[in-house]
């Protein structure tokens, strides 16, 4: 197969699981590139995913290191033959590889978890407020750079929307809810079109009150995305240089207990509706 001339974050997540494996049977890239009659160098580039790899390879990749979790050796071959062209691909080009990523690992998730402490989670934003975050942290965006990050905003919203929507809970500090990002109407759709949303089965939101003791998680923030399992499994973090995306299971088992932990600091879903109700009332 050809090399790519760029990796998403799905498929350098699949070469890395690939490497685990080799490392967890304690091969060098050399023997497995004799296993699979291949080169170091390509077994280089397929474990930094600029290299695809096809389901025999995965397979024989996987009994040649004593594999036998069956669950986790087909979800690996499904990563690995994989061809969705997904809408995010529209944007290539024309907005940063984060977009893509996220929106990739959003359509691929088997349910989605996020805590937000100072803003509306953009999975349940209106137009005007996600136009209103994007101009206020680029301001020196033209209108003509700010359209295409919130469209694709919108369009982000299919995964629970869509025919099969993807489980979704959303836990919201209370000031993501109070700050005016742009105007008092702004913050009114905002708040009805979350009580639209969660009108929705598949939609689950918790509020975090602002007078809630012993909550110390200002730092919280996280998209938690769930793999086919467990061990699949990617939380998606803002970071100063971008989004960072964390698959390494000490980390990955931290930021659950930070979930329940947080979860358990927030209203239970029908305490929330009724709060977020209360709030915009008050607008």
């Amino acid at each position: 197969m050809p090399l790519r001339s760029h990796a998403t974050k799905r498929q350098v997540r699949l070469g890395t699981e690939l490497r685990r494996l080799r490392e967890a049977a304690g091969l060098k890239a050399r023997e497995v590139a004799a296993l699979l009659n291949s080169t170091s160098a390509q077994i280089s580039q397929m474990e930094l995913g600029f290299a695809g790899v096809s389901e025999v390879r995965v397979r024989r990749l996987a009994a040649h290191c004593a594999c036998t979790d069956e669950a986790l050796v087909d979800a690996l071959v499904a990563m690995a033959t994989d061809r969705t062209r997904g809408w995010w691909e529209e944007y290539r080009g024309v907005l940063p590889p984060a977009f893509m990523d996220s929106a990739e690992a959003e359509h691929h998730a088997a349910y989605l978890r996020e805590i937000v402490i100072t803003r509306v989670p953009g999975l349940l934003q209106t137009p005007d407020y996600a136009r209103a975050v994007f101009s206020y942290m680029r301001p020196e965006l033209p209108r003509a750079e700010v359209n295409p990050r919130v469209e694709h905003r919108m369009r982000r919203r299919s995964v629970i929307e869509g025919d099969h929507p993807t489980p979704y809970e959303a836990i919201i500090h209370e000031v993501a809810l109070r700050l005016r990002v742009a105007d008092r109407q702004c913050s009114r759709a905002q708040l009805q079109q979350i009580l639209h949303l969660i009108e929705q089965e598949q939609v689950t939101v918790r509020v975090i009150p602002l007078d809630q003791d012993g909550f110390a998680g200002s730092g919280a923030s996280m998209t938690y995305v769930g793999g086919p399992l467990p061990r699949l499994d990617t939380c998606l973090r803002d970071s100063p240089t971008g989004v960072a995306f964390i698959d390494a299971e000490a980390q990955l088992d931290q930021l659950r207990g930070l979930l329940r932990t947080v979860k358990g600091a927030s209203l239970e879903p029908l305490a929330s509706r009724d709060f977020i109700h209360r709030l915009a009332k008050e607008l």
